[in-house]
Order: structure tokens, then C-alpha cells, then sequence
């Protein structure tokens, strides 16, 4: 029995040891450290060139909202973002490709509906984001490539307030962040 309690008191005392390291894996503005990372940093590898690789998914992300500059120095995102219709968000990734590309790559693309979920941070809000990996993100909402089946003239967003997903008017003004597949 004495065993048993020895066994019990040693794992309790390793996971609150333990407990703070992944609580500060995440930097929010504000967080639910209740609620487990969904987006840890260690989930990311930093490129250098205001890119990031998710590694879970392989996907390569734009650091910065489009509008937004890398300032490679400061290691953050300046200059305000710009907000899109579905079908602009569309031609800005290609206009982006052919005008050279980002980071040395040119084929940048919007992100389907599953993609730009892939990066909610659902213990933060205001913005929903990693905010160590994606600063400067605004709590706002996100076009995806995902056409809304139900309604053609309609397209699946991410509200980047609270992680959120819901199909919207495609006229109306969203964020854009664009994506790449990784090698």
C-alpha cells in the first residue's frame, strides 16, 4: 500500500513540475491556461524568412497577414493588413507568384477551410492565434479557399476572435494569410 501512495505522490508531483513548461509553450494576449495548447510553438520551426513550417501538417505559413510586412530585425509584423473579397484573396496569391513570390517561393496559395483551422489556438481569443509564431495577427476574420457548398455565393472564413468557422458572403471584406505545401 505504502508503495502504491509512493508511486501515486511521485506522479502527482512530476506533472506539476512539468505543468508550467507546457502552460508557457504558448503566448497569447489573453489564454485559458486550463485549456491545453492546441498550437504549441514546438509544433513550429521558425524559417528566418517571416515563414513558418507547422510540422504537424507540413504546411509552410506566411508569418504575417497580407498588407503586413516581416521585419526580420524585430521579428514581428509591420504596417497595417489589408482586408479582401473572396475573389480578390484569390487573385492576390496569384498576383503575389507572379510578381516573383515570397521568401523565394511562388506558389502561394489561400488556405482551404481545414488548413487555416489548423493554426486556431483554442486556449487564446482576441486574437485565437499563437501570437509568438503569428504577431500582429488581428482579431479578425480569414478568408479560405473553401467554397460554402450550400450556397455558391458564399465561402468558409476563420474568425480569428474566438477560433471560430462559418461560410460568409463572398463580397464581404476578410483577412488574408496566405500558404504553401512544404517539401
Amino acid at each position: 500500500m505504502k508503495q502504491g501512495i509512493y508511486l501515486l505522490s511521485l506522479t502527482m508531483v512530476l506533472v506539476v513540475l512539468t505543468a508550467p513548461a507546457a502552460l508557457a509553450e504558448v503566448t497569447c494576449g489573453n489564454e485559458n491556461s486550463a485549456v491545453t495548447a492546441t498550437t504549441p510553438t514546438t509544433d513550429f520551426s521558425v524559417n528566418g524568412d517571416g515563414t513558418v513550417t507547422h510540422n504537424p501538417t507540413g504546411l509552410i505559413w506566411m508569418r504575417c497577414s497580407l498588407g503586413q510586412s516581416w521585419d526580420v530585425s524585430t521579428s514581428t509584423c509591420t504596417g497595417a493588413d489589408s482586408t479582401y473579397t473572396w475573389q480578390q484573396a484569390l487573385a492576390a496569391a496569384q498576383t503575389i507568384n507572379g510578381n516573383g513570390g515570397y521568401a523565394g517561393h511562388n506558389d502561394w496559395r489561400l488556405p482551404n477551410k481545414n488548413e487555416l483551422e489548423s493554426i486556431v489556438e483554442r486556449r487564446c481569443w482576441s486574437p485565437a492565434i499563437n501570437a509568438a509564431i503569428f504577431p500582429g495577427t488581428p482579431s479578425d476574420r480569414f478568408w479560405s479557399s473553401s467554397p460554402f457548398a450550400y450556397n455558391a455565393e458564399y465561402a468558409w472564413r476563420v474568425l480569428f476572435d474566438y477560433g471560430y468557422v462559418n461560410g460568409s458572403y463572398k463580397q464581404n471584406g476578410s483577412r488574408v494569410r496566405l500558404v504553401r505545401a512544404g517539401q
